[in-house]
């Protein structure tokens, strides 16, 4: 099969352009930076420059190919919902040029969106909030119209997607704990987030787009949940930093932007996705990849 991978230069996107090319497929990798070009060539996909802010680009590289993945996301969180909504515009482009064939499209969300039942996992199968109760879910508002037209999506949701380096919203958490000196968490710190290793979620992707199911969504999630408080514990160790709780009500003063998520409970079941795609994490625990930062105490 013949892909075509946005951020294909990310975190995540660069593990699936490998894992694609290692099962056998071509990579068409969209590239909009100089200097990350070299290292998207060098895994032997195709380097195809544009951006997910060209529509005519994502057309191009959609048209070349048997199917597309869709990674690429504004990361900046001082314009979230714009970027959700952008994201919104970019998948009805890519499902423009699909739509009326079985070419698949699997476009990314987050498990958030899928957290409707108080206490307990999100679940594959769980009907979604707005996009007024949680931006995010723009993506899949906009994967449910694309698929009205004919286009055959499918949806991976994301939980926080780790390494030693890198660990999703926790890599900004990291950031506030340096900054003040404290690793903080809200309250008593047993509300959840889900989790898996990049890698492993780089296979799922593969998994999903080889399957190319419609309207399925998967859970890449290898951990049900992992407490703030433990996450937040296990950094201040790492990092020679004191642990502490803080009241709701001080979150922003701590947390800043990310005070309206840091004390959600966020657990995700990836059991439909397991025993649908026979996809089993193996990878590393996010706490393991905490202890594994390798950072000088602040």
């Amino acid at each position: 099969m013949r892909v075509f991978v946005t951020g294909a230069t990310g975190n995540i996107g660069s593990r699936v352009v490998v894992d694609l090319i290692a099962a056998g497929h071509q990579v068409i990798g969209l590239c909009r930076s100089d200097e990350k070009a070299p290292a998207l060539a060098a895994t032997g996909a195709e380097v195809y420059r544009g951006s997910i802010a060209d529509p005519n680009s994502l057309k191009e590289g959609a048209a070349r190919s048997d199917g597309v993945i869709h990674l690429a996301f504004n990361h900046d969180f001082s314009r979230f919902v714009q970027n959700c909504e952008d994201d919104r515009v970019v998948i009805q482009t890519l499902g423009s040029v699909l739509a009326g064939s079985d070419r698949p499209l699997v476009i990314t969300s987050g498990t958030p969106i899928a957290n409707t039942v108080p206490g307990e996992p999100a679940r594959e199968g769980n009907p979604i909030v707005s996009s007024a109760h949680h931006p995010r879910a723009a993506s899949e508002e906009a994967a449910a119209a694309v698929a009205a037209s004919g286009v055959n999506v499918s949806v991976v949701r994301l939980p926080q997607v780790h390494d030693p380096v890198t660990q999703g919203l926790i890599t900004n958490a990291i950031a506030a704990y340096r900054a003040r000196g404290v690793c903080f968490y809200i309250g008593d710190g047993l509300n959840r987030w889900p989790a898996a290793h990049v890698v492993d979620v780089a296979r799922l992707y593969r998994l999903a787009i080889e399957r190319a199911e419609p309207n399925a969504k998967y859970h890449a999630v290898a951990e049900e949940g992992v407490s703030t408080r433990s996450i937040a514990t296990t950094i201040g160790e790492r990092l020679g930093l004191p642990t502490q709780s803080v009241p709701v009500e001080e979150a922003a003063d701590y947390f800043g932007w990310l005070a309206s998520l840091a004390g959600l409970d966020m657990p995700a079941s990836s059991a439909w996705t397991r025993q649908t795609l026979g996809w089993e994490p193996t990878g590393p625990s996010l706490i393991a990849d905490l202890e594994a930062l390798e950072l000088p105490a602040a």
